[in-house]
Order: structure tokens, then sequence, then C-alpha cells
């Protein structure tokens, strides 16, 4: 057991029996809850905290947790706001956001992340010369995935990143609560089709800051997610 290549192979299957379980509805971020694995979300921390954005674009809401996550990065490093898109803000959600310490660093846009008003009034909401960070979680579709990105990739500047996240959809058609296209309809392969014809951007995995063990692969539901824009 003590490799990388047992570990990879045990990963693969916590994380069919996490779906399966729902293990991921059981946590929360500063009394919101995230829907997220905590490997992924200590991931990410360390790529906002490397690139220090002005601005973190959050397509996808639903209860918040992770627009909080984010504006708690933000307060912590005295740097940064967050814009999150949903195609639907329920009121209940709605009202707990508005009302979290944290929300002063929070703008809400109600609608379609792919619909043009809706991009151009994010697009509005940042100054050219601002550092931005996107994250896309909202409909997982091949097709919408690939329309946000090219949609939200031009506002990341080289260095930094948009997060196709959820890709392992792939790995998950057949389980509960799955469909049977996921094999293929997928955020990683709309994050696959776009590198492929946008060269200035790569699929790279962020730099482990610190790492004194011989595994280097993470544990996540983002596999193929972080795309860096390099030229």
């Amino acid at each position: 057991m003590a490799s990388a290549e047992a570990f990879r192979a045990v990963s693969r299957a916590w994380i069919r029996c996490g779906w399966d379980t729902k293990y991921v509805y059981g946590f929360t971020w500063l009394g919101r809850p995230i829907i997220q694995l905590p490997d992924d979300m200590l991931r990410l921390q360390e790529v906002v905290y490397r690139v220090k954005p002005d601005v973190i674009v959050e397509t996808g809401i639903a209860h918040g947790g992770s627009l909080i996550f984010s504006a708690s990065l933000c307060k912590a490093m005295d740097k940064g706001r967050v814009i999150g898109v949903d195609i639907e803000i329920r009121p209940h959600n709605r009202a707990a956001i508005e009302a979290h310490e944290l929300f002063s660093y929070i703008t809400m846009i109600e609608g379609s992340s792919i619909d043009p008003t809706v991009v151009e009034q994010v697009k509005s909401l940042i100054d050219p010369s601002e550092t931005v960070l996107v994250a896309l979680d909202s409909n997982h579709t091949k097709d919408h995935v690939l329309a946000e990105l090219e949609a939200y990739a031009p506002l990341v500047p080289v260095g930094s990143y948009i997060l196709a996240a959820d890709g392992v959809m792939e790995q998950l058609a057949g389980a509960p609560r799955s469909e049977s296209d996921w094999s293929w309809n997928n955020p990683k392969a709309a994050a696959e089709a776009f590198v492929a014809n946008n060269p200035g951007y790569v699929i790279e995995e962020p730099e482990l800051p610190f790492n004194e063990g011989i595994v280097t692969d993470r544990v996540t539901y983002w596999p193929s997610g972080f795309i860096k824009r390099i030229k």
C-alpha cells in the first residue's frame, strides 16, 4: 500500500463511494453549505493566495458556501472581492448570504452565466487592470462549460487560472444520481476541448508549495480542472 499507485487506486474507489453516500454534502464554510471536497478547497486556497486576485468570479452559487469561502480569503489577504452568478438564487439562500458577516465582499448576479447580457454585467464590474481568477461550477454539461470558458477565460490574465469544477463526472457514469452520458458530457471534456483550440491556455496542476510525501495526485472532484493562462 505504500506507493503512489496504491494511493491513486484507493482514492478513486473512495471518490466513488463518497459520491454514492453523498459525503460531500456534509461540509460548511463559516456557516454556509459548501458541497465541495475539503481537499479541493484547500488546494484552491493556495492558488488564490499565490495569484492574489483583485476579483474572484464564480458561476454557480447554490447555498453560497463557495462565495463565503472566497470572501474569507479576500478578507484574510486584505485584498479582493467576489462576484457570484447563478441562474436562480433562491430567496432563502440570498437572505442567508446577504446576512453573512462577509457579504460586503460579495456581489451576486442572477441570470444564466452564458447569457451575453450577464457576461457583460460581470465585465462591467471589473477594471481591465485588475487580476481575475474564475471558478466555473454551474451547469456542468460540456457545451455549457465550454461556452463559459469562451466567455470568461479572456478575463483571466497570464499566470492566473480559470477552474472548471466537477470533471469527476467522467468517472461516475452509472453511479446513483448520474446520467449515462457523463462519460463524455462533463466539464473535464469541455476543459480539454477549450485548451485544444486556445493555445494561450493549458491544463496545469497548481504547484504544491509543500509536499514531503510521495503522492502528487489530488484527491479531487476537479480532475483536469485548473486551466492556466500562459500567454
